[in-house]
């Protein structure tokens, strides 16, 4: 589904003449051609949704590494180049989650896991991608896994 989302965009960019757009989408279905090759070459099937959110997320945050980078450079017209890119692909990932509503995801997969220390955190880990895949930065979530299985 999300496949034909961008597929459709790129023909509604194509018609509109947005050549930043068509060209960020362009490169964003050459990336799930390539993630859906990789994972051929390793016995799996086509990228679901949810890997492809994952496809996505990876592409944002490799932007985001690049603005830093080109914003410390001098090179603005470069970072907003990256940051036009990032509107363009953010705009197919779910709403993201407050941080109160991640705590609370935190605490019902701790319950639902029976985590007790540090040695569960990483069955919650994986109760949280399963439910909440594109829906949280996990790199900000371990960390308050970590802190409520600590304290």
């Amino acid at each position: 589904m999300l496949r034909d989302d961008i597929n459709n965009a790129v023909k509604e960019a194509m018609k509109a003449k947005d050549e930043r757009k068509l060209s960020t989408l362009r490169m964003v279905n050459s990336t799930i051609k390539n993630a859906d090759i990789d994972a051929r070459g390793q016995g799996k099937p086509p990228l679901s949704d949810a890997d492809l959110l994952g496809v996505l997320q990876k592409m944002i945050k490799q932007r985001q590494e690049a603005v830093e980078l080109y914003d410390k450079g001098g090179r603005a017209e470069l970072a907003k180049q990256e940051r036009e890119e990032i509107a363009v692909i953010s705009a197919y990932l779910p709403k993201q989650m407050s941080e109160d509503e991640v705590k609370k995801a935190i605490a019902d997969a701790i319950g639902e896991t029976g985590a007790a220390g540090m040695k569960d955190m990483g069955k919650v880990i994986a109760v949280l991608r399963a439910k909440y895949a594109g829906q949280m930065d996990f790199g900000k979530a371990s960390g308050l896994v970590k802190a409520a299985l600590s304290g």
